[in-house]
């Protein structure tokens, strides 16, 4: 059975971005997708360092939340990110999280699974922090699934997102075009194949200045 991973950047674990996001994993079970919703927002988790330490090892130097959800990411045809809306932007801890998962991803291949990202907000500051982490999938050949609206619903309690009845029409939507492409990607794989690799990465520079 296919699988989706959903990722709640939200410190309240039964907040506005939960609510979101379980509303697209209902409609995803419908679709006959399995899920799994987990939640990192309170946990600790410090940005990259660069210390160059997953180039060599299976995972990342610090062992948290991270190397706990790579193997997930590694099983899953799916991976839909949830934020609330701080200072116009998602939540630092949660962009934390995704610089390591995708950084220290190692061997396993993120191309072709579908990716998605949901935003929950009172007010505004919805489509800059939607565009941030659309980013993560664009840089890793992952197809971005888009919905009839932004993938945002707006409030400032869950109840208050079950109120906004056109962004849970927008997880809905969002959900069952995320399953439509995990079984579309799932028959191009048998019948064509991954998209060739190229055998050398290219690295623009200019030591000259030219």
């Amino acid at each position: 059975m296919a699988k989706a991973l959903l990722i709640n950047g939200s410190p309240n674990s039964n907040g506005c971005t939960f609510t979101a996001l379980k509303e697209v994993a209902d409609t995803l079970e419908k679709e006959g997708i399995e899920t799994e919703i987990i939640q990192i927002g309170r946990d600790a988790i410090r940005g990259c360092i660069a210390c160059g330490y997953c180039s060599s090892h299976d995972g990342c130097v610090f062992d948290d939340m991270v190397n706990k959800v790579r193997p997930k990411l590694a099983e899953a045809d799916a991976l839909i990110v949830g934020s609330p809306v701080y200072y116009g932007s998602p939540n630092g801890n949660l962009i934390s999280f995704l610089d390591r998962l995708f950084h220290s991803k190692g061997k396993t291949d993120l191309r072709m699974k579908v990716g998605a990202s949901v935003v929950t907000c009172r007010r505004g500051g919805n489509t800059a922090s939607f565009d941030v982490l659309n980013k993560y999938f664009t840089i890793s050949q992952m197809p971005v699934a888009s919905s009839n609206y932004w993938n945002n619903v707006h409030g400032f309690t869950a109840e208050d997102v079950l109120k906004d009845k056109e962004g849970l029409q927008t997880m809905r939507v969002l959900a069952r075009n995320i399953a439509f492409l995990v079984r579309s990607i799932s028959l191009g794989k048998e019948h064509f194949g991954l998209p060739e690799v190229e055998a050398v990465r290219e690295f623009t520079s200019f030591p000259d200045g030219k």
